[in-house]
């Protein structure tokens, strides 16, 4: 491509993992636009924070943690969390002086000439020596497939779809998923709804006490053994568990949060357990997670054969050109913290070795 430009580093992604990463390529001497880029495929500042339904108020919010060198302090908990992490985002951005890229949408990533990687956009194409890729999971809602699911005549929508309670009222709702967003559904839609049913695939486990830093770095050692094999990984609040607040205290009382095992098909009506069990329902609310968006990386064939890609600490193993910040072990907001400045040790021996042998 005759219009390629050319950095050292490209990250790609403006959520925590991506501005952290860009906040230590600063600290460590990487100046933006000449050094290094930012590239963000959404339309503002914010990360996937910007999408969340607007009931999900920044009290609500499952552990925050600040990004590097500037607190997040004073934050109305009663505010939506898009606009009060938004407007973090777009200070952090602005005081750092990151002049993030946006809307730009990263389509691959390939080898290059001259051992660099080649990033193509809708914005052009960018030629580096290295990738910080921190494009995390928002874009790759998971919709577990089950039988019957095609002949369900009511609604079927995933988290990432959700506005909020009101759209619901008076109508019949299972809520899928054992994670933080199904029990926040199933609270908000309760005063609404005509009925409300809670399945998941495990028993929920409800966890006492504060999320904070050390129960952070504990559970991203549990995700991380799976990354080093090459397994794709289970996200980090997965292995938490769900707080147990006066919220979820109230809802078990109430029975809200009387959760049933899943069940083994759609019927048009609702569900159906293999016992016989059946469940009529308007609505089926999918919370059930999403997947790492890596499929600009395929290039690079980066996979293993177990299905994900092999990291060491944030390092592709099988391209160490490339890191993963924001995957795994790093995906929750603590996590990505230090995994950007991890990267960018990393990066910065990486360049400074090539630079000597040159």
């Amino acid at each position: 491509m005759n219009n390629t430009r050319e950095v050292d580093v490209v990250v790609t992604g403006a959520g925590q993992a991506g501005l952290s990463s860009a906040y230590h390529l600063r600290r460590t001497g990487f100046e933006p636009d000449r050094d290094f880029v930012v590239l963000d495929h959404s339309p503002a500042p914010g990360g996937a924070w910007q999408f969340r339904w607007p009931s999900l108020t920044y009290g609500k919010v499952h552990g925050m943690h600040s990004l590097p060198g500037m607190e997040l302090t004073d934050a109305d908990p009663a505010r939506p969390s898009a606009e009060v992490v938004g407007e973090y985002f777009a200070r952090y951005e602005r005081t750092f002086g990151l002049r993030v890229r946006r809307p730009v949408d990263v389509r691959a990533v390939r080898e290059g000439e001259g051992g660099r990687l080649l990033v193509e956009t809708s914005d052009g194409a960018w030629s580096t020596r290295a990738l910080i890729n921190a494009t995390g999971t928002w874009d790759r809602p998971f919709r577990p497939r089950y039988p019957g699911q095609e002949s369900f005549r009511g609604r079927q929508l995933h988290t990432a779809q959700y506005a909020g309670p009101e759209e619901f009222a008076g109508q019949r709702v299972v809520v899928v998923g054992g994670g933080a967003s199904g029990t926040q559904h199933l609270l908000e839609l309760a005063p609404y709804a005509a009925a409300t049913t809670w399945v998941t695939r495990r028993p929920p486990v409800f966890r006492e006490g504060p999320f904070d830093e050390d129960a952070g770095r504990a559970a991203v050692a549990l995700v991380e053994e799976r990354v080093r094999q090459g397994l794709p990984p289970r996200s980090v609040v997965s292995v938490t568990g769900l707080p147990l607040n006066d919220a979820i205290r109230q809802g078990l009382r109430d029975g809200v949060l009387d959760r049933l095992p899943m069940f083994d098909r759609l019927t048009p009506d609702g569900v159906e357990w293999a016992d016989g069990r059946k469940i009529t329902a308007d609505v089926i609310l999918w919370a059930t997670g999403f997947r790492a968006a890596l499929g600009h990386l395929a290039p690079l064939r980066l996979r293993e054969p177990g299905g994900g890609i092999r990291v060491e600490g944030t390092r592709a193993v099988a391209d160490p050109r490339v890191h993963l910040v924001g995957y795994g072990p790093s995906a929750s907001t603590v996590g990505a913290n230090r995994a950007g400045r991890s990267a960018v040790r990393d990066i910065a021996r990486l360049l400074a070795t090539e630079s000597v042998a040159a």
